[in-house]
C-alpha cells in the first residue's frame, strides 16, 4: 500500500518502467469504471488518471491512503484541487508533456482556415477548381492575441517565430512575462488590436463561459479565432453569432461545451456547427500526438521522483 501506485486510464508504459524504478508497484487497470475504481481506491498510495474520472470529495474520500495524483495531460478540472490539498494529496501534472502538440495544433488550425484548405482540398475532389473563392489570408503583419500564457500560450507564442507576426498576451494572474515571443499587454490591447485569438486558459468556474456574445461584441477587428484550451470556455452559440456578423473570419475549434456523440449531435447550436464553412473542427486531440504520448509519462515520472515520496 505504501508505493503502490493505481492507473486507471492509458499511459505510455515508460512511466510503469520508471515508477517501479523507483520501488513502487505499479496497476495498471486502464479499463476500470469509475464506481470500480472508487471501491478499491482505498488500497492505494497513488493514482495515475487523464481524464475518464472525475476526482471529487467522495472520491478523495474513499482514497484513505492517497499521497499522490498524477495526471497524464496538463488540465486539473477533473480534479478538486482545493479539497486535495485539505487531504494532503500531492498533485502532479505534466503541460511540458503536450505542450509542443498544442502549440503545434494551433498553428495548423489556423493555417488551414486562413488558407481554406478544407474547403479547397474538397472542392477539386468533386471536380471544381475555384481560385478566387480560395483565395487566402497572410500571417505576415498581423496581430495574433493569445489569452493565458502557461506552458500552452508560450508554446504557441514560439512557433510563431518566422511568420513575421505581432504577438501580444494577456494573463489575468501573470504579470511581467514579456519575452522574446509575446509582448505582456491589457486585455484592452487584445480587443483592440487581434487580428488572431487564441485561448490557453485553463477551465475554472471563473473562465466558465466566459468567451460570450458580450465578449466577442467588444473585438475592434474581424477575427480568426482558436480554442485548443477547454471547450466549456467558450460558448458555440456565440461564435455561430460572431461569424454571421462578420465579426469572426473563421474559428478553429479543437474543444466544445459538449463533447462526443450521441450528446453532441443532441446540442441546439450542432446542425449549424456542422454545416457552417468557418469553422475547422478537431475531436480534442491537440495536445494528443503519438510523441506527447511519450513525453507526458516521462516528465510524470520525473516529477514523482523530485517529490521524493
Amino acid at each position: 500500500m505504501e508505493k503502490s501506485i493505481l492507473i486507471v486510464d492509458d499511459i505510455h508504459p515508460i512511466f510503469i518502467e520508471r515508477a517501479e524504478a523507483m520501488g513502487y508497484q505499479c496497476d495498471y487497470r486502464p479499463l476500470i469504471k469509475p464506481d470500480e475504481a472508487l471501491q478499491i481506491i482505498g488500497n492505494y498510495a497513488g493514482l495515475v488518471v487523464r481524464s475518464k474520472f472525475r476526482l471529487n470529495k467522495q472520491y478523495l474520500d474513499a482514497a484513505t491512503h492517497l499521497r499522490f495524483i498524477c495526471r497524464a495531460g496538463a488540465g486539473m478540472d477533473n480534479i478538486d484541487e482545493a479539497y486535495a490539498a485539505e487531504k494532503s494529496v500531492t498533485l502532479i501534472n505534466a503541460p511540458e508533456g503536450n505542450m509542443d502538440a498544442v502549440g503545434e495544433h494551433a498553428i495548423g488550425l489556423l493555417l488551414a482556415l486562413m488558407n481554406n484548405f478544407r474547403a479547397a482540398d474538397a472542392e477539386i475532389r468533386s471536380g471544381n477548381w475555384k481560385r478566387e473563392a480560395n483565395r487566402g489570408y497572410e500571417l505576415k503583419g498581423k496581430t495574433v492575441g493569445i489569452i493565458g500564457y502557461g506552458f500552452m500560450g508560450h508554446s504557441f507564442a514560439s512557433k510563431l517565430v518566422g511568420f513575421g507576426v505581432n504577438v501580444i498576451a494577456y494573463d489575468k494572474y501573470k504579470t511581467g512575462f514579456s519575452d522574446q515571443f509575446a509582448r505582456e499587454v491589457s486585455m484592452e490591447e487584445i480587443v483592440k488590436h487581434s487580428d488572431v485569438l487564441s485561448f490557453h486558459i485553463p477551465l475554472t468556474p471563473e473562465t466558465k463561459g466566459m468567451v460570450n456574445d458580450e465578449y466577442l461584441f467588444h473585438f475592434k477587428k474581424p477575427i480568426f479565432l482558436l480554442n485548443t484550451a477547454r471547450g466549456q470556455i467558450l460558448k458555440v452559440k456565440a461564435v455561430l453569432n460572431a461569424i454571421k456578423q462578420g465579426k469572426i473570419l473563421g474559428a478553429g475549434l479543437d474543444v466544445l461545451e459538449i463533447e462526443k456523440f450521441p450528446a453532441l449531435s443532441e446540442q441546439d447550436w450542432f446542425e449549424e456547427l456542422r454545416q457552417s464553412d468557418k469553422v475547422l473542427l478537431s475531436p480534442h486531440v491537440a495536445g494528443w500526438t503519438f510523441d506527447s504520448y511519450r513525453k507526458i509519462s516521462e516528465v510524470m515520472a520525473e516529477k514523482l521522483l523530485a517529490i521524493r515520496l
